[in-house]
């Protein structure tokens, strides 16, 4: 199985927050984690990327348990993600915060490197390798005209394509994406959905996704896991989880009315 989550579960201050979670995700799926707010959604991609440790259950990628590394020992091995909230430096332009996401490559100071473009320092040759591996991510998302603005000056939706951008720098083989179209007008989600599926298509990049847009996850995903005060109720195709009775149940019938 190339990625796995069994029995995960872990409380803050005696509240549980995930409760004996279990998935299995294939190479190449779009598989997307939905429930209502404060479901555990967000808890169980911390624990994926090593930011929490739970207090019990199993996490395997590539048959290489990661439960105990560090999130940079988990970056290494091939898993990215984006957050629910930009995370970017503002006063820094597009080039440069892509070239941030590749500091697990780099063997010397990153910040000098960034800034020395075409220098005689000890690392040009691997300057050069990291810029190009950045030049294709800014060809592969289109992001040519913001390649030297402040990212801080870009539209909300370029803003969320230089994070994936960076995302994608660390050369992921399975991608965790936290609410990538939260805030967007309806042509950026449109963007959004088919650089996830480019990415998915094209790069060969697994995506675990987590959304609130149902319209989105059900347009997106191969499977859908639901869960709710950090328990599985519902797991399947999105035409499955659409009908499921728990799931309507959890959502009050907002998902009863996707189409």
């Amino acid at each position: 199985m190339f990625f796995s989550i069994n029995d995960l579960s872990i409380s803050f201050g005696g509240i549980l927050a995930l409760d004996g979670i279990s998935i299995e995700v294939k190479q190449g799926e779009i598989y997307s984690i939905i429930g209502p707010n404060g479901a555990g959604k967000t808890t169980l991609f911390n624990c994926i990327s090593g930011i929490y440790r739970a207090d019990k259950g199993q996490i395997m990628f590539k048959d290489q348990e990661i439960q105990r590394h560090k999130p940079d020992r988990i970056a290494r091995l091939g898993i990215a993600r984006t957050f629910q909230n930009i995370e970017l430096f503002s006063a820094m332009n597009t080039m440069e915060n892509i070239m941030l996401g590749r500091h697990i490559y780099f063997r010397t100071r990153l910040l000098s490197d960034i800034f020395m473009w075409g220098s005689r320092s000890r690392s040009g040759r691997e300057e050069v390798h990291h810029r190009q591996k950045v030049e294709e991510i800014i060809d592969f998302l289109e992001l040519q005209s913001a390649r030297n603005n402040p990212v801080g000056g870009l539209p909300y939706g370029t803003q969320k394509l230089v994070e994936l951008g960076r995302a994608l720098a660390l050369e992921p083989t399975l991608l965790l994406l936290d609410e990538p179209v939260a805030g967007m007008n309806a042509e950026e989600k449109q963007d959004m959905i088919f650089w996830i599926q480019d990415i998915r298509d094209e790069l060969g990049v697994t995506i675990l996704l987590i959304d609130h847009d149902m319209s989105v996850v059900m347009d997106i995903s191969d499977r859908v896991l639901v869960i709710n005060f950090g328990r599985k109720i519902a797991e399947g195709t999105p035409d499955e989880v659409q009908q499921h009775p728990e799931v309507l149940k959890a959502y009050l019938g907002e998902i009863a009315n996707v189409e």
